[in-house]
């Protein structure tokens, strides 16, 4: 996906403040923050959303889970955070990579939108 914003990012074609790197992951600061605590947790390998999911990428999602504890733990969340995944239109997704962002550092309302 050439014209894909993460895509450039994980490629290094775009500046981000990368929070954590390896093989199959990239965790940066979401410019647009809501929460004192934003960070984005993207696999490298571009998958549309968790709709577009295969059989393959399900390790890889396990991998996110454990990033998104260890960040969690190292970024002082713990009194709880957020961990969400927009998935389409309808669902708020705005980059059609998937992603997960991990949200915390306050009270956080429910419903969330």
């Amino acid at each position: 996906m050439n014209d894909c914003l993460f895509c450039k990012i994980v490629k290094g074609e775009i500046p981000s403040s990368k929070v954590y790197e390896d093989d199959k992951v990239l965790a940066f600061h979401d410019i647009d923050k809501k929460a004192p605590v934003h960070v984005l947790i993207i696999p490298k390998k571009h998958v549309d959303s968790i709709a577009a999911l295969e059989a393959t990428d399900f390790d890889t999602v396990a991998h996110i889970m454990r990033v998104a504890q260890k960040l969690a733990e190292e970024l002082g969340l713990s009194d709880g955070f957020r961990l969400v995944a927009n998935t389409g239109k309808d669902g708020g997704q705005t980059v059609n990579h998937l992603h997960f962002h991990l949200l915390g550092g306050r009270s956080l309302g429910w419903p969330p939108g």
